[in-house]
C-alpha cells in the first residue's frame, strides 16, 4: 500500500499510527536514500510512544534504547547505515537489545533485511513532487491488527 506524506504533519500522522499498532517484537524497517525521512518517521514513531525530548540519531552509535515508562513499549532505534557486512549484527548484540522490544531500523538492508519476519513492517520512504511518499509492506502479524493505516 501507498501512503502519501506531503507535509511534516501527515508523516506524524502516520507515525503515530504505527506507534498505536506496535508491540514487542516487531521490527519497522525503514529503507529509503539518504534525506528520504527514515529518522523524522523513527523521531515520530518514538515520541507517539511517549518519549519527551530530544531523540538522537543513531548513526554513529548505531543503537539507541528507549525502556518504559519513558515509552509505553521497551525499543531499538537502530541505524545500520554504517554496518559493512550483515554478519556485524551479532557483533554489535542485536538480538540481546531485541529481546523484548520492538526495533525501529533505518537501512535494514545494511543489516541482511528484516522482511522475513512475521512482525515486520518494511517502509520505502521516497521523495515526490509533492513531498513523501512510503509503500508499506506489512508482514502477517501487522495484517491481523485490521486497518491501522
Amino acid at each position: 500500500m501507498i501512503v502519501d506524506l506531503p507535509d511534516l504533519a501527515a508523516s506524524e500522522a502516520f507515525a503515530q499510527r504505527i506507534a498505536a499498532a506496535l508491540r514487542s517484537g516487531d521490527v519497522v524497517a525503514l529503507s529509503g536514500g539518504l534525506g528520504a525521512g527514515k529518522t523524522t518517521l523513527a523521531r515520530g514513531v518514538i515520541a507517539s510512544l511517549g518519549h519527551e525530548g530530544e531523540v538522537p540519531s543513531p548513526s554513529f552509535a548505531i543503537i539507541e534504547v528507549y525502556d518504559p515508562p519513558a515509552v509505553r513499549i521497551p525499543l531499538v532505534h537502530a541505524d545500520f547505515y554504517r554496518l559493512e557486512d550483515p554478519a556485524e549484527v551479532e557483533e554489535i548484540g542485536l538480538d540481546d537489545y531485541r529481546h523484548g522490544a520492538a526495533l525501529l531500523a533505518e537501512w535494514p538492508e545494511h543489516a541482511g533485511g528484516f522482511a522475513h519476519e512475521a512482525g515486520c513492517l518494511s517502509i520505502m520512504l521516497e521523495s515526490t513532487e509533492k513531498g513523501r511518499r512510503a509503500i508499506v509492506t506489512a508482514g502477517p502479524d501487522w495484517l491481523e491488527r485490521g486497518a491501522w493505516i
